[in-house]
């Protein structure tokens, strides 16, 4: 079955997918593959300890410095229900080393699972609640500690220990509210150095953070509702002044459904930038495999019948392939019967069906790309004479594909095992899977998603009282919604591309503040949200020397306009005295009499027969004399009355 064949779903043979590009895409479009996301928003709390113990928080280390390393090994054992976890089948096969590098400073014998966990961190129990209340949800009367399975090796002792804070919560989205289902405190896990082969490498800094886990409803119905939402999320939380900030300090799991489909989990996204392309991705990735699903149930299929059949490689047959297996590595032939034509039917941009095999290799077998071809890489691959002699090899037949794995002998097993078994998962439509986001909008497999009963009673901890006048103090001293500030911005008349820094970075209060004290409303947002920014990138801002430098400013008597240069170069330069920092912009003292004379002088200095231009270079020849002295406004309405 050629191509075309495979796709009768679709009239448009170049596009069988019917995929469309995110920018083409409308709120129809979503309606039409019934997508649904959900999102887990995960916070550190800027905290002094961590939450379990006594160890210091926020202290980081290089990936190659460390005191100590600890080897383990996943091991399956049987739940209470007599039941194997899917994922930890799956960790088992990986037969990987998970390597911890232990640094001293910066965790103990708690995080090995050697000592039973301290009292939690009243002071990240403190600012859960804070953003638990700010997101309107229920609070719990008592937190009661549980465990979480974590089998990725993330976490050594296996789970997470984790509480829920508050439940039923609400947020703004897209003129609509949506249902926030929980928010709970846990504590972080290890940080990846890497993983390739049969080793997967941790550091131990991260470990036992505190975190504030905010999960909403799947009733995010477009890619950019997710990531309107995803904001928001971020916004209560910064908004406290109690979270930390930058690369790993807020991450996003992303759940994404289709109608016919299936949750899939997008783990770890790291910006929230990326959540449209992903989320708009995995969902024509799931149409794709429905597609998939169906050709085979018109096709007639059955899976109760279906036998793949495979051969290792030796001899000839070896030595044909060897254009593309290394001459280290060994190759097994695998038949997917009735098959013919799908493994190339497109998924995501530049990825197929065949990717979704390629990558279980990599996960499960531990075999590095690349790790397979497959029949209908075509010439591209291997000549056409070679598949037909390696088909013959397992009956293959015109009906069926043919695919080539190859890697270390101990894992060929794995490798043809996974094969078969992602077969078999094509005729369910869509794997629940866990997912990684990659910059470019599409996703690779990273493990099978996680059972519904990971969750149990931690016995080592005792219940929690959440007392009602606790909350009420916390309740009190609470920081304006983010709704508000969002009003506050557009009656400012704040420049909308000012909006998502001045939220992320918690500084509508500042700009109230300097409205308060006399200042312009529009001016105040625009110098933080233009003229800090540019100057700041995307650094803390320190609130006290913005204050700071407004003050000396208006004690010196500048102008507003100064404000513009002076504030970036005092954040810049944090030990400058404000002498210095006139110094540096080359602040000259001038009187209004004398910026008037300056422009008189210029004025007979130059040709008037161009007017504007006139203007533009009398302003430009004064600006040095003028800026902070008078208003620029000012010296622009005498540089026109001169030039009449």
């Amino acid at each position: 079955m050629n191509k075309a064949d495979a796709t009768s779903t679709s009239s448009d043979s170049h596009n069988p997918l019917g995929y469309v590009p995110r920018r083409d895409a409308t709120p129809d479009t979503y309606r039409a593959l019934g997508f649904r996301c959900g999102l887990e928003v995960h916070q550190q709390l800027r905290t002094k300890k961590k939450l379990f113990c006594r160890c210091p928080a926020g202290m980081y280390q290089d990936g190659e410095d460390y005191d100590a390393q600890l080897v383990r090994h996943m091991r399956p054992t049987l739940s209470e229900l007599g039941e194997y976890d899917g994922t930890a089948l799956m960790e088992y096969k990986t037969k990987k080393n998970i390597i911890y590098r232990i640094k001293g400073e910066t965790a103990c014998t708690y995080d090995i699972d050697d000592t039973p966990p301290f009292a939690v961190n009243r002071e990240a129990l403190g600012i859960a609640i804070e953003v638990a209340l700010l997101l309107e949800t229920s609070l719990v009367g008592e937190l009661h500690i549980t465990r979480k399975q974590y089998l990725d090796g993330s976490i050594p002792t296996g789970f997470q220990r984790t509480a829920i804070i508050g439940i039923d919560g609400r947020i703004p989205v897209a003129g609509k509210r949506v249902g926030v289902r929980q928010l709970s405190m846990e504590e972080d896990s290890c940080r990846e150095v890497s993983d390739v082969g049969h080793e997967r490498t941790y550091t131990t800094d991260r470990l036992g953070m505190p975190l504030i886990e905010t999960v909403t409803e799947p009733e995010l119905l477009t890619p950019d509702e997710a990531a309107e939402a995803a904001n928001y999320i971020r916004y209560v939380a910064r908004s406290t002044g109690h979270v930390n900030v930058g690369i790993g300090a807020a991450r996003e799991d992303v759940n994404v459904s289709i109608e016919g489909g299936t949750r899939v989990e997008i783990k770890g996204v790291q910006h929230i930038r990326w959540i449209p392309e992903l989320t708009h991705n995995e969902a024509f990735r799931q149409k794709a495999l429905l597609l998939v699903r169906d050709e085979l149930e018109r096709r007639r299929v059955d899976p109760k019948t279906w036998s793949p059949q495979h051969d290792e490689l030796s001899g000839a047959d070896r030595a044909a392939a060897a254009a593309l297996v290394p001459s280290e590595a060994s190759a097994a032939v695998i038949c997917l019967p009735g098959f013919a034509g799908l493994l190339a039917f497109p998924t995501n941009p530049g990825r197929s069906f065949a990717d979704e095999f390629s990558d279980r290799l990599k996960v499960i077998a531990c075999i590095e790309r690349p790790n397979m071809a497959q029949s209908e890489d075509g010439e591209s691959a291997l000549p056409r004479a070679t598949w037909q002699r390696l088909g013959k090899r397992v009956g293959a037949t015109a009906k069926d594909a043919v695919l080539l794995v190859w890697g270390p002998a101990a894992d060929l097993p794995t490798a043809i095992e996974t094969v078969v078994e992602r077969g078999r998962l094509a005729f369910g439509g869509v794997p629940n899977e866990t997912r990684k986001g990659l910059p470019d909008g599409t996703t690779i497999f990273e493990r099978v998603l996680p059972g519904p009963d990971r969750m149990y009673p931690d016995t080592d901890s005792s219940p929690i009282p959440i007392e009602e006048e606790a909350i009420e103090a916390t309740r009190a001293r609470l920081p304006q919604a983010v709704e508000v500030r969002q009003a506050l911005l557009r009656s400012w008349g704040a420049p909308k591309d000012t909006h998502a820094y001045l939220l992320r970075r918690n500084l509508v209060p500042l700009i109230g503040e300097l409205v308060a004290s006399g200042a312009e409303p529009m001016a105040a947002s625009t110098l933080l949200g233009h003229d800090v920014r540019h100057a700041m990138s995307d650094r803390e801002i320190d609130a006290d020397r913005v204050r700071w430098a407004v003050a000396q400013a208006v004690e010196h008597g500048l102008t507003p306009d100064a404000l513009s240069a002076i504030v970036p170069l005092a954040l810049r330069e944090p030990t400058s005295s404000f002498e210095e920092l006139l110094e540096r912009a080359q602040y000259r003292r001038a009187s209004e009499k004398d910026v008037r004379a300056a422009v008189r002088r210029e004025a007979k200095r130059r040709d008037a027969r161009r007017p504007e231009a006139l203007q533009r270079v009398i302003m430009g020849r004064v600006r040095a004399i003028a800026w902070g002295n008078v208003p620029l406004a000012a010296v622009a309405a005498w540089v026109e009355e001169a030039t009449r």
